[in-house]
């Protein structure tokens, strides 16, 4: 499981480097993809499959609506596989820097189980203080849809 907040930042190659504890688990390739909120999804091989499998099951009727087309084209169409160095480090292209809004060197690494998720310092801080104060908001509405 991928859990935890670390900040990193980039280097002068647009590389950054996965946070010591998610290595092992993410393996030596990884799909960087565009994240909802101003972020980057970063997925596991493997979980970017169940990823793409949910998207593409026939029961999503995919390719007949207008939504998921446009959702896979933004997101899939603009995801790429990188490779992660012997000392954890990937290259995040350009496309994707620009983005999160990725300019500076400054990156919040964030676990969210299945995934990580890059933000820029300053987006996630203002994500966290915002929706900080939602939280038991937010926990009312999954529990009255059934989610937990």
């Amino acid at each position: 499981m991928l859990i935890g907040e670390y900040s990193h930042n980039f280097d002068d190659k647009s590389r950054i480097s996965l946070p010591a504890k998610f290595r092992k688990e993410m393996g030596l390739k990884v799909v960087i993809a565009p994240g909802i909120d101003n972020c980057l999804f970063v997925f596991t091989m493997k979980g970017w499959k169940q990823f793409t499998d949910r998207l593409a099951s026939p029961d999503s009727l995919s390719l007949m609506r207008t939504d998921s087309r446009n959702f896979n084209r933004l997101i899939i169409g603009r995801a790429v596989e990188v490779d992660v160095d012997g000392v954890g480090r990937m290259l995040v292209p350009e496309h994707l820097r620009q983005h999160a809004g990725l300019v500076g060197s400054k990156a919040s690494i964030i676990g969210v189980l299945n995934r990580v998720e890059i933000w820029s310092a300053e987006a996630w801080e203002a994500y966290r203080t915002e929706y900080g104060k939602k939280t038991d908001a937010i926990a009312e509405k999954m529990v009255a849809t059934g989610i937990i």
